[in-house]
C-alpha cells in the first residue's frame, strides 16, 4: 500500500495509515506500506539546501531529502505499535532498493528483499521508505518525480504481492470531472489504456509506475483513502472485465504543449539535439513540408535554444491543445475514427494535427475547443452511460 503527500502531512494523517495498514492486516494478509514524505518536508528541506549552498552537492541533496519519508515512517510505525501491531521501518537502502548511480533521478535496478520477508515472517508490519534507495556504489539516493510509487510497484512485484494498493484522492475517471459532470470512475482499465490516458493529459498515476507495473505484472488498485471506496483495477487486458467491456475507456486532453513546425533538419540530428537538451517530445510527424512535434510548454525555452543553436527554419504555435480517445476496444470495433471526427465536426472544431495508437486516437484542436471537444466525444462514445454500467 503505497500513501501519497496527501495522507501523511500530519500527525493525524499518519494515524490514519496506521489505521488503514492495521485493518489491511486484521484479515491475516502480509502488508507492506511505502510512505512519502509528510507535508511540504521535502520542499522545506530543498529550500534550506539552496539556503546554505547556491549549487548544492547532488550526493548531499540525497541525504537531505531522502530524512522526510523515513521520519514518516518510523512515526507510523510507532503509531501502529501503539494499535497493538508490531511494525518496523526501513529505509530504502534497508528494504534492499538498489538503483543506479544517478542522483535524483535514480532508476530501480534490483530489489533484494530478504530484510522485509524476514520481518513479515516474524509478523510485522513493514513500513518502506520511498522515494530512495542505495545505488550500486553503496550511495544514497532519490529516485525522481513518481519515485514513491516506482517503489510500491518494485516491491510488489519482488514480493510477488496479490496486489499493489496506491492510494491517491484523485480517482481514474472517463474523463476530468471539472469538465464532464457525468464522468464517471472507472472500475477497471488496462495498463496500455492507462499509459496512453496519462500520457495525453489524464495523469492520476506517474507513467514511470504503470510501465513498471505492467512489465512484472504487478495488478494495480488505484483508490481513494476512504474505506469503503472501490477504486480501479489496472490489469491486463485479458483480466477481470476484458470480456464484455466499453469500446472506449475515457477521453483525455492537455492544453499545456507547444507544436513545433521545422524544415531542413534531418530527423535524427534534431531528436538527437532535443534529447540532449532533456526536452519531451510528444507528438512527432513527418510532412511534406518538414517536421512537426509537440513538447511540453516547460520545455519551451530549452526546446527555442536548440532549435535556434540548429540554425533551423520554425514555427511555434501554442494555442492547441491535444484531445484523446482511448480503448483497448476499438482494435476490434470498426468505425471508433468515423464516431470521433463525426462528432468534432458537428461540433464545428477541426483537427489540425491528428495521431494514433492501435488504441488511441489523438486531435490537435485550437484551446479555446479543447474543454467542448471532450465533452462532445465523452456523449458521444456513452461513456457517462458505460461507466456507470460497468461500475454497477
Amino acid at each position: 500500500m503505497q500513501f501519497g503527500e496527501d495522507s501523511v502531512r500530519d500527525v493525524e494523517g499518519l494515524r490514519g495509515v496506521a489505521r488503514q495498514l492495521a485493518a489491511a492486516r486484521s484479515p491475516g494478509q502480509r502488508v507492506v506500506g511505502v510512505l512519502a514524505a509528510m507535508g511540504s518536508t521535502t520542499s522545506e528541506l530543498l529550500q534550506l539546501a539552496h539556503e546554505v549552498s547556491s549549487t548544492p552537492h547532488e550526493r548531499e541533496l540525497d541525504m537531505l531529502v531522502s530524512v522526510g519519508e523515513r521520519a514518516a515512517c518510523a512515526l507510523t510505525a510507532m503509531a501502529l505499535v501503539d494499535l497493538g501491531y508490531p511494525a518496523v521501518s526501513l529505509t530504502g537502502s534497508q528494504a534492499g532498493i538498489v538503483t543506479d548511480t544517478a542522483h535524483g533521478r535514480a532508476r530501480i535496478v534490483d530489489v533484494r528483499a530478504r530484510r522485509i520477508h524476514d520481518a513479515l515472517d516474524g509478523g510485522a508490519i513493514v513500513l518502506v521508505a520511498g522515494f530512495q534507495g542505495v545505488s550500486t556504489d553503496a550511495e544514497v539516493t532519490t529516485l525522481g518525480r513518481g519515485g514513491s510509487e516506482a517503489t510500491a510497484v518494485a516491491l510488489a512485484a519482488a514480493l510477488a504481492a496479490s496486489a499493489c494498493v496506491l492510494l491517491r484522492t484523485a480517482e481514474v475517471h472517463s474523463a476530468d470531472p471539472r469538465i464532464v459532470g457525468g464522468a464517471r470512475r472507472l472500475s477497471a482499465v488496462s495498463y496500455d489504456e492507462l499509459l496512453e490516458l496519462g500520457a495525453h493529459g489524464h495523469r492520476v498515476l506517474p507513467l514511470r509506475s504503470v510501465e513498471l507495473a505492467r512489465n512484472h505484472g504487478v495488478r494495480l488498485h488505484v483508490r481513494s483513502p476512504s474505506p469503503d471506496a472501490e477504486g480501479t483495477w489496472v490489469v491486463k487486458e485479458d483480466d477481470e472485465r476484458m470480456l464484455e467491456r466499453a469500446i472506449i475507456s475515457g477521453v483525455a486532453h492537455t492544453v499545456d504543449e507547444t507544436v513545433y513546425r521545422v524544415d531542413d533538419v534531418p530527423a535524427a540530428t534534431l531528436f538527437s539535439a532535443l534529447a540532449d537538451a532533456a526536452v519531451n517530445v510528444d507528438t512527432i510527424l513527418q510532412t511534406s513540408d518538414g517536421l512537426v512535434f509537440s513538447a511540453s510548454n516547460d520545455d519551451a525555452r530549452s526546446a527555442a535554444a536548440v532549435l535556434d543553436g540548429l540554425d533551423a527554419r520554425w514555427s511555434a504555435d501554442s494555442e492547441l491543445g491535444q484531445v484523446s480517445v482511448v480503448g483497448a476496444g476499438m482494435r476490434s470495433h470498426p468505425g471508433v475514427a468515423a464516431t470521433a471526427f463525426a462528432t468534432l465536426e458537428k461540433n464545428g472544431i477541426e483537427p489540425v494535427i491528428v495521431t494514433t495508437s492501435p488504441i488511441r486516437i489523438s486531435c490537435h484542436v485550437r484551446r479555446d475547443a479543447v474543454e467542448r471537444a471532450v465533452r462532445a466525444l465523452h456523449d458521444a462514445f456513452g461513456l457517462a452511460e458505460s461507466a456507470e454500467a460497468a461500475d454497477g
